[in-house]
């Protein structure tokens, strides 16, 4: 109905005093328009050149403008096409809000998939927020509605005003915001084009192999808002600069490879720690601008760290403003809250058999690793999204096509997305949360597995750390806590994951886990520590827990670095450390994680004195190590283990040494091995085992 139709100009322009017609070209007035309903201006267009508006408004202003509905078409067929699809895969460099230059006029492109709806406006700062103003064309037979607005650009914030299919009128954020306000605000922003000037070439030609199995994989995990506040403000949020200048130098030297990132997605809240966002294409505004991001992303990459984000598909919040009920349908989640309501998070759980919808998603991952370089994606909640009676009772969920419990539409979704990510990301890393027994999920797709790099070991988290809270005392009759994973260690490819999760909630801090009394806290978590870093599978920890903080994470609060001034605290991040800078060094310890090649028992028996002897091995040509864990308080003198080979074994660490604030009992820096086989080995040594300690024994040559 609006703009020029026949030589008639139609424009609705609600509390204007009158609008004329100018040339676009040189604002000579080519025709006058009357008001034909109130705020409804019709008029013939003089010559048939591109035209402008002249509008004058109460008080004397002036405004000449474009119209919007001058312009044609903003999105094409094609890309109509795969995103009704689900194929479109750079969704986010199509749909949204655009800078554009069409017929020489400079704007913005606007569009959003609402089906549904009875009417879709665009609203912002530019119109005074009134949907009157700028209502959008409905491309019929998608259920997407684009306009484009003319003489606005990036940095304009704006919404989507939805007349729903049940009769309501909602302001919503873009679901294909790439910029977002600053929460509490709600708005989206119009991005500028991505244009950041990268400078990690070097990295990503290497980061295949930074990424194989047979790679050092050690994970920081961080919650970039508490990792480290602003000196004069307890309660405020560093930005990606300030943050990356404080936060890259220390994971270099802490020696860990990798800084995985709690959810920076925009989310409404802080609370959430990011698990419940709604923008799963904008960087939190919390933390700056997008290319602030960017930058972030290439320093650490200039510094040989890779970055992990966590990310959520499976399942989005309930404001009002955001995804739910989107059209006035439930149109991102299952209409059935058997199937789209998350009792235990009281979200809504994403319809991912509907192809936008796992299209969108799929779109986000590609977002976040192709424009920011992201080195692998966290997928969060897997086994939420595995099973459709995740945490439901008999009744309260809905059986799959063939009667089952298994969500196939999801199963389907993380095999599409791990294999577009493998084609297109060759090197990036893919990590599934899930705590169950699926089987396959570092499996190749091919190969029937669901397609993921890796999988985070909830089971041997699990049952270690409730071994390490035992009283030593007890522990004899737990030995299988520590052994058992040994059993399923080599069925998928695992990172042992220490995470956020086991250190709040009331689950009390990792030290404070510990028993005993506060030398023996220490002692236990090296030691813990020590059997951690040496066991097969790559390694994450959470912030905060290599200093042994005292208490529970509060996302309110920072680390507690002023612990650092204490020689226990000290010590225990002097610990962390020398176990990186020692797994990364020793082929042995890293090569083989997903491996059986790699790990052989010595002693996995001796539950009576709580002793673990293990050794790793790499490459032919690589010296083999021996790991000896005592996780009793008393120490061992003369104790007899086997050992591959006769000859000199250093003690590379001592988790009981002195600068790591333990008693300093070991070996004097050196093992001698004889030609006397034992515990299948052959050859043997008589070694002193510290209490509540970990060594690490390197082999160096045969004795001369």
């Amino acid at each position: 109905m609006l703009g020029a139709h026949d030589g008639e100009v139609r424009t609705f322009q609600p509390g204007a005093e009158a609008v004329t017609l100018i040339a676009r070209d040189d604002g000579r007035a080519i025709g006058a328009l009357g008001e034909l309903a109130p705020g409804l201006f019709v008029g013939r267009l003089e010559e048939d050149v591109p035209y402008a508006l002249r509008i004058a408004w109460p008080g004397g202003a002036v405004q000449e403008t474009e119209d919007p509905y001058g312009f044609g078409l903003v999105l094409g067929d094609l890309d109509l096409h795969l995103f009704n699809e689900g194929r479109h895969l750079e969704l986010a460099r199509v749909m949204g809000a655009h800078p554009r230059t069409i017929e020489g006029v400079g704007g913005v492109a606007f569009s959003v998939w609402a089906p549904n709806a009875r009417r879709a406006s665009v609203v912002g700062d530019f119109n005074g927020w009134d949907g009157r103003r700028h209502p959008m064309r409905l491309r019929r037979g998608t259920g997407v509605w684009e306009l484009f607005v003319p003489r606005i650009g990036a940095g304009t914030h704006y919404k989507f005003e939805i007349a729903g299919a049940d009769g309501s009128i909602v302001q919503k954020a873009d679901p294909l915001a790439r910029q977002t306000e600053l929460p509490p605000a709600t708005g989206s922003i119009v991005a500028p084009v991505p244009d950041y000037a990268w400078s990690d070439g070097d990295w990503l030609a290497e980061r295949a192999v930074r990424h194989a199995p047979d790679a050092p994989i050690s994970i920081y995990e961080v919650h970039p808002a508490s990792w480290l506040r602003p000196g004069d403000d307890p309660t405020g949020t560093l930005d990606w600069q300030a943050l990356g200048d404080r936060l890259i130098p220390y994971v270099v030297d802490m020696g860990f490879t990798h800084v995985e990132l709690l959810p920076i997605m925009e989310h409404p809240f802080g609370g959430s720690w990011g698990y419940q966002p709604l923008s799963q294409f904008a960087p939190s505004a919390r933390f700056g601008r997008p290319d602030q991001f960017a930058a972030f992303v290439d320093a650490c990459h200039r510094l040989g760290i890779g970055v992990i984000l966590d990310w959520v598909p499976a399942h989005f919040p309930t404001d009002a403003h955001g995804l739910a009920q989107f059209d006035g349908t439930p149109l991102y989640e299952h209409a059935d809250p058997r199937e789209g309501f998350h009792q235990d998070w009281n979200t809504l759980i994403y319809n991912l058999g509907r192809r936008e919808v796992s299209g969108f998603l799929l779109a986000s991952a590609f977002w976040w690793l192709e424009t920011f370089h992201i080195d692998g994606l966290r997928v969060d909640a897997v086994a939420s999204m595995l099973y459709r009676d995740y945490s439901r009772k008999a009744g309260e969920w809905v059986p799959n096509i063939h009667g089952g419990r298994e969500n196939l539409e999801s199963v389907e979704f993380l095999k599409r997305m791990n294999s577009v990510v493998a084609e297109r990301f060759p090197g990036v890393m893919t990590i599934a949360e899930e705590s169950t027994a699926w089987p396959g999920v570092s499996a190749p797709v091919p190969q029937g597995g669901l397609g993921f790099s890796y999988k985070w070991n909830m089971g041997w988290m699990h049952d270690t750390l409730q071994y390490a809270e035992r009283n030593p005392m007890y522990r004899r009759w737990h030995h299988n806590e520590l052994t058992f994973g040994m059993v399923y260690a080599f069925s998928e490819k695992f990172v042992l994951p220490i995470s956020h999760d086991e250190v709040v909630h009331g689950k009390g801090s990792l030290i404070g886990k510990m028993p005993g009394d506060r030398w023996r806290k220490f002692a236990n978590l090296r030691a813990y520590f020590s059997f951690m870093w040496t066991h097969p599978g790559k390694k994450l920890l959470f912030m905060g827990c290599e200093i042994a903080q005292d208490i529970e994470w509060n996302h309110d609060t920072q680390v507690a670095w002023e612990l650092l001034d204490q020689p226990e605290h000290a010590s225990m991040q002097r610990l962390l450390r020398d176990l990186n800078h020692l797994y990364t060094a020793e082929p042995a310890l890293h090569a083989h994680d997903t491996d059986p090649a790699g790990f052989q028992w010595i002693v996995g028996a001796d539950a009576e004195r709580s002793i673990l002897v293990y050794a790793r091995q790499g490459g032919p040509g690589d010296a083999p190590v021996v790991v000896v864990i005592n996780m009793s308080p008393e120490p061992q003198h003369g104790y007899s283990i086997g050992l591959p080979r006769a000859g000199r074994w250093r003690e590379v660490l001592n988790s009981d040494a002195d600068i790591y604030g333990g008693g300093n009992i070991g070996n004097g820096g050196m093992v001698h091995a004889t030609d006397d086989p034992a515990d299948g080995q052959p050859a043997s040594a008589a070694i002193v085992v510290p209490p509540l300690a970990g060594m690490v024994l390197r082999f160096e040559g045969t004795d001369s």
